[in-house]
């Protein structure tokens, strides 16, 4: 099998030769930890977790589509928070996009992001097409 690079003109793509955000390999899709980071690579959308997580969910919902899935094929998630504190808001934006079985998640704090105003970074591994349909 090849791997295969899946991009979504809804998601910005990093400059050439840092990483890709999403790579598919024998059916397997692995997505880069994603932040809020708007479209010119600068500036960072959403002012707290809950609207982070929510922007973040959207470009992992983009590129698995773009792969040929769905947001049901995720089967785990590592979300990188840098306050704790407000994890319920993180909780509550995965609720709007994954229903049924979430896929398997670890939520681990870090002292810091790629920038000061990150509070929210996610990664993720989903299976194309073994999710509920």
């Amino acid at each position: 099998m090849t791997i295969t690079r899946y991009t979504s003109p809804l998601v910005a793509e990093p400059i050439a030769g840092m990483w890709s955000n999403c790579l598919v390999v024998d059916g397997i899709a692995y997505l880069s930890g994603l932040t809020s980071r708007n479209a010119d690579l600068v500036t960072i959308d959403g002012a707290d977790e809950y609207e982070q997580t929510k922007i973040i969910f959207g470009k992992h919902k983009a590129l698995i589509e773009a792969a040929g899935g769905q947001m049901s094929d995720f089967t785990k998630l590592t979300i990188y928070v840098t306050r704790m504190q407000h994890r319920q808001g993180v909780w509550k934006a995965r609720a709007e996009f994954f229903s049924g079985d979430f896929p398997a998640c670890s939520l681990v704090e870090v002292s810091n992001l790629a920038g000061p105003t990150i509070y929210v970074e996610i990664e993720g591994i989903a299976h194309i097409g073994k999710g509920r349909r």
